[in-house]
């Protein structure tokens, strides 16, 4: 589990998280969800520990990463994949030299041990070995985030973060990216954490929802719950769409 307790963050004297308290637990979809500008960016980057925090606590399985030494963090970076907005493959590199890069940088195996994980990840996600050889502008936006999941997943980490993975996808490619990553979450038991405003991924994969708005954890639950809550915050943000507001006002009418 991760654990974030009491977590303050502010910039230039602005708060912009305040006494963030929160739980992600193993094997399930954790979303951080929220307006631009709530702060849900913000709080990945603290707990990934990309921004140091004011004060509080972020917890890996208990380890404090805040207490953590250098050599202590370097070791826990290895523990953890990061899927990008937009993917951020290497151009110059081919798709399996992509996904055989964070090996190369961390894993002691031999170069041919190596190209075989790398395989092993791409064909998880569902890409055919025709396509190992090609370049990202080769190949489709839906095929490049399968690409950048296979190189997340390369160092069989423990915690993944992603970051608006649907970002650019039509709404089928999506679905089969947010499936993927579920898939993978509950088959290598990872903790993972989304950062999404995507109403469709939220009521698909929700298992664990926090939501963020104005610097404040203002919900918590999973996708079962979201038509029935009143808290405040939460149906302002879900139902800022027409159509949630259509299904759950015939939701309502027929309860």
């Amino acid at each position: 589990m991760i654990e974030v307790k009491n977590l303050y963050k502010s910039f230039d004297g602005k708060q912009v998280l305040s006494d963030i308290n929160a739980k992600f637990y193993k094997g399930k979809i954790n979303q951080i969800i929220g307006q631009s500008g709530g702060g849900k960016t913000v709080l990945m980057k603290s707990i990934i520990g990309l921004y140091p925090i004011d004060s509080g606590e972020v917890l890996y399985d208990g380890r404090n990463i805040g207490l953590m030494s250098c050599k202590e963090i370097k070791e826990l970076r290895k523990e953890i994949g990061m899927l990008f907005q937009g993917s951020a493959l290497f151009d110059s590199q081919t798709v399996i030299e992509n996904v055989m890069f964070p090996l190369t940088m961390f894993s002691p195996k031999s170069k041919a041990e190596i190209r075989e994980q790398a395989e092993f990840c791409l064909t998880r996600v569902d890409l055919k070995p025709q396509s190992f050889d090609l370049y990202p502008s080769e190949i489709s936006g839906g095929m490049q985030k399968r690409v950048a999941i296979a190189r997340a997943i390369a160092l069989q980490p423990k915690y993944l973060f992603c970051d608006e993975p649907n970002s650019g996808l039509d709404p089928v490619t999506s679905l089969l990216i947010d499936k993927l990553i579920e898939e993978i979450t509950e088959e290598y038991n990872i903790i993972t954490i989304i950062n999404t405003h995507d109403m469709n991924s939220i009521m698909e994969i929700g298992a664990n929802i926090i939501l963020i708005s104005k610097g404040k954890m203002a919900w918590q639950g999973s996708k079962d719950s979201i038509f029935t809550d009143s808290n405040e915050a939460l149906n302002d943000f879900v139902f800022a769409s027409e159509l949630f507001r259509t299904i759950r006002n015939k939701k309502q009418a027929v309860s």
